[in-house]
């Protein structure tokens, strides 16, 4: 912990080398070739000074230190001959007329859910006003800057999803006095991980809110509000971005040129890419992962998560000499959506549909008793356009292990809402079996988790949980009387999930239906291709490409998204000329534009990798306003 972030996980350092073949990398980055990433304030007033522009435009993301980053900027540009004059961006609609623009998103008194925000940045603004004449360079700052200076442009044909309406912009077109040959823009990013440990401080407050909130109501503002408002307007503005800074460690910036940035996100979307993984303790979380990734920060009393591709919060990494600069996963999606997704970019717009995290329960606890919603409420109730579909592949278990899976035949549906209920009103156990089917688990086993289902992993597993990527939609009905790390009781949602659950996905039935039955589909003399089918609702689909030596597979128009869940380490060659090592437990992505890719066994033993992709003509329950044809 610092005095402005709260979390036993250190942010990304500055310089990074991989560890040995083998040993799970925390620190993920993709190589653009060396001089591409500056670090440190003296080095980023020297690009600004040489640039000769007059005006500094500095936008950037909710969670920035903004008062921090601009006197230490202010600072080491005046070190260099040049006077500085600090001019905020613009002037913030007041705190109430905020609340009152956002409160139809914010779910009223629901705890935890809402709908994503429709509104533009400037709807939350009241004016602009230009600084005045000054000798030496003007700094414009904070969210919104370069909304200061920008003229309205008329909006292209937007091709993203609803949720993020509005086309990016060829360049900016700006207001007078400026002109592009003096103006600058530099836009400040942090991690989403990162902003969230800052919000356990109060670091900082939410996009127009007069002090910071509590962190779970943080939480669900950024979620709800910040995020869809803020990725709208950075979509719109990645063209014309001149410097890209990453803010997580707040005295030693990180930056690359706009056109390094663009060009980093250009080779990604065309050959590879694995996001940042974070890690988060919870009250039933486990030990595997702090046992199988050494690096992580052992401080923890244990890890439940490992977010290892959940795009709307991960973030992606650039090394150049060994320096490090991580920027939004949402970046990518601005830039090159269509690579990345191939056929389905037009169903699925900015919106990345794969989501893959561990679970960890060895030594643990088990999960809650949960269900997902089902399509149609999840969109009619919180406006998504797809559901949280879920699937649970058994990475690794002890021996008896289980998950609870369905209902049991006999299952009385009333009599288990009402003792569910009596456990909130009087704090008594509930016997989860009498109602709820168990199925052992084994390693490699693929249990599937369509909305309405509900499930949850039991004590000493590890889960590699694949989903579609809604990721916060979760109706807890039953967390065994705990608490949640904070010390409060961890929040409920009974009556939602009954409006969603199956009930006829109950004994034999999950056998048949909900457990997935490997099949041979072709096979050569060192390898073969096992398809795990998924259940009809599902989005995507899952293969295990096994292998002694090498490998070779198409993308097949959708983005492969992959773990090695056995073996040491692999290489991985796309045709574009690159290669990486990914080693035991690592997730990794190949964009469907790729078009084929070989993977090669590194280690002693065979190797596993499972393969999620999107199943043909897959496409969101709603299709999104805008979308392309």
């Amino acid at each position: 912990m610092t005095e402005f972030r709260k979390t036993t996980q250190p942010p990304a350092p500055a310089h990074h080398a991989p560890g040995a073949p083998g040993a799970y990398d925390i620190y993920p980055a993709f190589p653009v070739g060396p001089g591409k990433i500056g670090l440190g304030f003296d080095a980023l007033a020297v690009a600004i000074v040489s640039s000769g522009r007059t005006h500094v435009v500095v936008d950037g993301y909710v969670g920035v230190l903004w008062d921090r980053f601009i006197r230490q900027l202010a600072a080491a540009i005046e070190r260099r001959g040049k006077p500085v004059r600090l001019h905020p961006a613009g002037t913030l609609k007041s705190p109430e007329a905020i609340d009152r623009l956002i409160q139809p998103y914010l779910g009223g008194d629901d705890p935890l859910f809402g709908t994503r925000c429709p509104q533009t940045l400037d709807s939350f603004f009241a004016d602009f006003s230009p600084p005045p004449p000054s000798p030496g360079i003007t700094i414009i700052y904070g969210i919104g800057a370069a909304l200061s200076v920008t003229a309205p442009v008329a909006p292209q044909a937007p091709e993203i999803a609803s949720s993020l309406e509005g086309a990016p912009r060829n360049d900016m077109s700006l207001r007078a006095p400026f002109a592009k040959q003096s103006t600058i823009l530099l836009y400040i990013d942090v991690p989403k991980c990162e902003a969230q440990f800052r919000s356990r401080t109060g670091s900082f407050a939410n996009l127009g809110a007069a002090t910071p909130l509590p962190p779970k109501q943080m939480y669900k503002r950024m979620y709800f509000v910040d995020w869809p408002v803020l990725n709208r307007h950075r979509a719109q503005i990645l063209p014309a971005i001149d410097i890209l800074v990453d803010e997580q460690r707040p005295d030693e910036p990180a930056f690359m040129t706009g056109d390094d940035f663009r060009g980093g996100l250009d080779a990604m979307a065309r050959n590879y890419f694995r996001v940042r993984p974070w890690f988060e303790p919870g009250p039933w979380g486990g030990q595997w992962i702090k046992s199988h990734v050494p690096s992580v920060e052992q401080a923890a009393p244990n890890y439940a998560w490992s977010f290892e591709l959940i795009s709307p919060e991960n973030g992606i990494a650039f090394e150049s000499g060994g320096t490090i600069l991580e920027a939004s996963f949402d970046f990518l999606m601005f830039r090159a959506h269509r690579e990345v997704l191939g056929e389905f970019a037009a169903a699925f717009g900015y919106e990345f549909p794969i989501r893959y995290d561990f679970l960890d329960t060895f030594g643990g606890g088990n999960l809650s008793l949960q269900c997902h919603p089902r399509p149609g409420y999840i969109h009619e109730n919180f406006g998504e356009t797809f559901t949280q579909d879920e699937a649970y592949y058994m990475l690794d278990c002890a021996p008896g292990a289980r998950v609870f899976l369905g209902f049991r035949e006999d299952i009385d549906p009333a009599k288990f809402r009402g003792e569910l209920e009596r456990s909130v009103r009087d704090g008594t156990p509930v016997d989860v079996e009498r109602y709820v089917n168990t199925v052992e688990a084994r390693r490699h086993d693929l249990f599937l988790i369509p909305g309405g289902t509900i499930h949850c992993s039991g004590v000493n597993n590890l889960v590699l949980e694949i989903s579609s990527t809604p990721y916060i939609f979760t109706f807890k009905m039953y967390d065994w009387l705990r608490l949640d790390l904070d010390g409060s009781p961890r929040a409920l949602n009974i009556a939602r999930a009954f409006d969603n659950l199956v009930f006829e996905r109950r004994g034999d039935r999950v056998r048949r239906e909900l457990v997935a039955h490997p099949a041979l589909i072709a096979e050569g003399a060192d390898w073969r291709i096992v398809h795990l089918p998924t259940h009809p609702d599902h989005l995507y689909d899952v293969h295990r490409l096994e292998f002694a030596g090498s490998i070779s597979a198409a993308t097949n128009g959708s983005c492969q998204v992959m773990n090695l869940v056995e073996g040491e380490w692999i290489t991985l060659e796309t045709p574009g000329g690159k290669s990486a090592r990914f080693n035991y437990a690592e997730t990794f992505i190949v964009p469907a534009a790729a078009g084929s890719f070989r993977l090669t066994n590194g280690g002693r033993g065979p190797a596993k990798v499972v393969a999620t992709f999107l199943k043909p003509g897959a496409r969101p329950y709603a299709r999104p306003e805008g979308a392309e044809e």
